[in-house]
């Protein structure tokens, strides 16, 4: 078994008095790709921060690739994890090309005298081809739609050779059809990138790509059920989770929840 890429162990945060994340752990191994689920207000948000070496634990710990926060230069761990973000922050109205150019200096616009060689502009344009931008490198962040700037952002996480990827609610705000292109993109990977580990948070089972191998669903910022995504994505954890009854069906590497509804209740006209 492959050394952790990822290690949360028994961790919790607290934010002026009140708990957030209550004792919880995650091992995410090289080639596995994570869901993280859950209501809003969960916790999901503060755990990615964890993964993303962004913040520190109240207690527990946070190892990433071996290597325990706190212990170690942060810059460097970051330079090895891809974040996409679709409310990315950027100031100003860069090309998709420049954008992608931001992920080999893990910074959000691109720095004061610097310049990228002729082979990081190669390495940017051949990114950008792989998600689907093919001759859309000149093209300005302001004019994308929203589903060309999640593929452009993949792109971005990928040209710095990440061993880590963290996945923030890809698809909002994208209709059906650009949730669909981005969530084959973010399959694709799976074959370009086998050994990528990543974790991608949603609140929706629909959202959940056909390569996601493992699943953990929280609640109050405590785990619910982790493990197989198969075994844990069921009808009674996560209606757990959610405190709602949902009933969950997996069909063709895809998930769908809907309420479960009463056949007999009648309801009045």
């Amino acid at each position: 078994m492959t050394a952790p890429v990822l290690q949360l162990t028994d961790v919790t945060f607290r934010r002026e008095g009140k708990q957030i994340i209550d004792g919880i752990s995650l091992t995410v191994r090289a080639g596995e790709h994570w869901a993280l689920l859950g209501p809003n207000g969960a916790g999901k948000s503060t755990l990615l921060g964890f993964c993303g070496a962004v913040t520190f634990p109240t207690s527990g710990t946070v190892r990433i690739f071996g290597e325990r926060m706190g212990r170690v230069e942060l810059a460097a761990l970051r330079h090895a994890i891809g974040h996409v973000n679709p409310r990315h922050p950027l100031r100003y109205p860069l090309s998709i090309r420049a954008v992608v150019l931001t992920g080999l200096t893990a910074t959000i616009d691109t720095p004061m005298r610097w310049t990228p060689t002729a082979e990081q502009v190669r390495r940017a344009d051949a990114m950008i081809e792989s998600v689907g931008l093919k001759g859309k490198g000149d093209n300005t962040w302001p004019t994308l739609s929203q589903g060309e700037r999640g593929r452009a952002l993949i792109a971005r996480a990928l040209i710095a050779e990440p061993r880590l990827l963290l996945f923030d609610e890809p698809t909002t705000g994208l209709d059906v059809a650009a949730r669909e292109q981005l969530l084959e993109t973010i399959d694709h990977l799976d074959r370009t990138h086998p050994e990528v580990a990543s974790v991608l948070v949603t609140h929706h089972l629909e959202e959940l790509p056909t390569s996601t191998t493992h699943a953990l669903l929280i609640a109050e910022g405590r785990t619910v059920a982790a493990g197989p995504a198969r075994e844990t994505l069921t009808t009674g954890n996560v209606s757990a989770a959610f405190d709602h009854p949902v009933e969950v069906a997996y069909d063709r590497g895809r998930w769908t929840a809907r309420a479960k509804v009463d056949p007999l209740r009648t309801f009045a006209p």
